[in-house]
């Protein structure tokens, strides 16, 4: 891994909860800060190391915005979004490599427009395209710590978004003078972000996070789309609030996880996925990953998690045909009660 990208922190803002800092792999085999000589560095290499985060980063936000975009009318907690995602070279082990890496002079740049999203059909949110002013103010003014802040990031993030909340827009300025005037649509209300390292996939109500490393990167979109759907499903159902609530015995986690499974294909027909997918999905990864969690037996078994969600799937075809939408917040069939305790487990 190169220079740039010791000690990456995730493009976005899985940091503070998921992995203190010091306690988190470096993505280099070394640990810990060393000398760096700037005329030894191959800059080239060290561009093209943070172009494979961004593709990643950019798959994730493609198929997040899809999803969140696809099933706004459903969710009961939506925002204003505009789809574009930040990046800071503070955030970064070494922030002067990774600057002159990507050709800037000051931190703040484009780090990715999702697919679909206002930021991406305005055509100017390109990759790496330095940004000088979000609204008023500019965001590479504010106070950043020494290499590896991320709370700048995360700040700049929630600027935006109140900017979009207070205002119904925001103008964001770039570096060669230009500006650009971006209105939002609403979305379900969970950012997507990338984590720099591990292969883990995890979701807390607010956010879905998602290790470089999870093995359904390598798969097809819509395959891909099974884990990030299951990962949001756990936010649009209310699962972490819920397990705070009521505790995080086995039976309650289990009961969570399999309604976030069979929730899954519900997410991917109204994203304009097949929602099939799911049920692909949890035969390709499970068959070979999920080992661990059947030990654990906080989930049912690959082979009974995709007969659950392929048992959803002539419901949903059913309604799709009809109504041309999947509403599962009608439709649905919950195994927790959301105000209280569990439910009783019937079969379709």
């Amino acid at each position: 891994m190169m220079q740039a990208l010791r000690w990456r922190v995730g493009a976005a803002l899985w940091l503070a909860l998921l992995c203190p800092p010091l306690l988190c792999p470096p993505l280099l085999a070394q640990k810990g800060p060393v000398a760096i000589d700037p005329v030894a560095i191959d800059y080239a290499a060290e561009r093209a190391a943070i172009g494979r985060f961004q593709d990643a980063d950019q798959r994730l936000q493609d198929v997040g915005w899809q999803l969140a975009r696809g099933n706004v009318g459903y969710c009961s907690r939506v925002v204003p979004s505009i789809g574009l995602q930040l990046q800071d070279m503070a955030s970064y082990g070494a922030p002067a490599i990774a600057r002159r890496a990507l050709g800037l002079k000051r931190d703040f740049a484009v780090q990715t427009a999702a697919r679909g999203s206002p930021a991406a059909q305005s055509g100017a949110f390109t990759r790496n395209r330095e940004i000088t002013a979000l609204e008023r103010f500019d965001p590479n003014g504010w106070y950043a710590g020494p290499a590896m802040e991320w709370q700048r990031l995360v700040t700049a993030h929630d600027h935006i978004e109140a900017m979009l909340t207070e205002h119904g827009g925001i103008a964001i300025g770039f570096a060669d003078g230009s500006e650009a005037r971006l209105q939002p649509v609403e979305v379900c209300a969970t950012r997507f972000e990338l984590m720099g390292a591990g292969d883990k996939a995890v979701a807390d109500g607010n956010r879905v996070v998602i290790g470089i490393e999870f093995p359904a990167f390598a798969y097809d979109e819509p395959v891909f789309a099974g884990v990030v759907a299951h990962e949001l499903a756990h936010n649009v159902l209310g699962h972490s609030g819920w397990l705070d609530r009521n505790g995080r015995s086995r039976k309650h986690v289990r009961r969570t996880e399999r309604e976030a499974d069979r929730l899954m294909p519900w997410l991917l027909a109204n994203a304009g996925y097949d929602p099939a997918a799911a049920a692909r999905f949890m035969e390709q990864w499970g068959s070979k990953h999920d080992a661990g969690l059947l030990m654990l037996r906080k989930h049912d078994g690959w082979d009974e998690r995709a007969e659950f969600i392929t048992a959803e799937l002539p419901l949903i075809a059913d309604l799709m045909a009809r109504e041309g939408r999947a509403d599962w917040t009608q439709q649905f069939r919950r195994e927790i009660d959301p105000d209280g305790g569990l439910l009783p487990v019937r079969k379709r």
